[in-house]
């Protein structure tokens, strides 16, 4: 359980660094860019070799299907509701008339470390929904003497700059440093329960039982991929951000090697 406890701190402390350098920090769009394109190009190996296969070997086709598509169809219907949050929430700041010239100016300024739309929630969201199998998945490795080195690792590359991004979107939205940090922290808190239910109640789930959450996690991950994390890290950083995933995808797939 100790060691389920220290796993979990180490994967989900990569959110709240991200969350309190991109709170406080600008850095420029293609910095950014980079980091989410190493991220998805993690994410791309996690979700093929540690997910949707280990789903396809333990449960079968049709069990990963139906996962893959639950989770794909999940985290399209969150991303959805939450851009018309972040619509509403615009369209409600730029039509009060208590906005002073400084913040109106402000607002309409883009920021460096900014991303369109509502990429900081899209962000925390994909975080969360596929966080929550994926350290689920990782308490499981625990128990079964596989370490789960790659996975945690490919957990945190993934956590660091989707928290760095999602909090500097949220910040250049008008959110503060207090609100920033707390879901942030929240978000990670409940992604180290994860890991404790995944170690222990979970530890003895029959492999049809864990093939579910597994294929969920490769879904909600898939639609992050293609909906919010890709798009973003090609709008901001051009065709270069393919290197960064080319990068992301290598590393991560030397850890699942070893």
């Amino acid at each position: 359980m100790v060691e389920a406890i220290i796993f979990g701190a180490i994967a989900s402390s990569a959110l709240i660094l991200g969350a309190l350098v991109g709170a406080r920090v600008q850095f420029p769009k293609r910095v950014l860019a980079g980091m989410l394109a190493f991220a998805a190009g993690a994410l791309i190996t996690a979700l093929s070799f540690e997910m949707f296969e280990d789903s396809y070997e333990q449960g079968g086709i049709w069990r990963a299907a139906v996962g893959l598509a639950v989770g794909a169809v999940v985290f399209t219907l969150v991303s959805l509701g939450l851009d018309r949050m972040a619509e509403g929430h615009r369209k409600d700041d730029h039509g009060s008339e208590k906005l002073d010239t400084d913040a109106a100016a402000v607002e309409e300024a883009p920021s460096p470390a900014s991303v369109s739309g509502s990429a900081g929630l899209a962000l925390l969201a994909a975080a969360t929904l596929d966080g929550i199998p994926e350290n689920l998945v990782l308490g499981v490795s625990l128990t079964e003497g596989t370490g789960g080195i790659a996975l945690l690792a490919a957990i945190f590359a993934a956590n660091f700059p989707e928290a760095l991004v999602g909090s500097a979107s949220m910040r250049a939205q008008g959110r503060s440093n207090a609100f920033i940090l707390g879901i942030w922290t929240i978000c990670a808190v409940l992604l180290v329960f994860a890991v404790v239910i995944g170690a222990g109640p979970l530890a003895s789930a029959t492999p049809e039982t864990l093939s579910l959450p597994l294929a969920f996690a490769a879904g909600a991950v898939l639609a992050a991929l293609a909906d919010t994390i890709m798009p973003e890290a090609y709008e901001h950083g051009g065709p270069t951000v393919a290197l960064s995933t080319a990068a992301g995808f290598g590393l991560s797939f030397y850890l699942a090697t070893l």
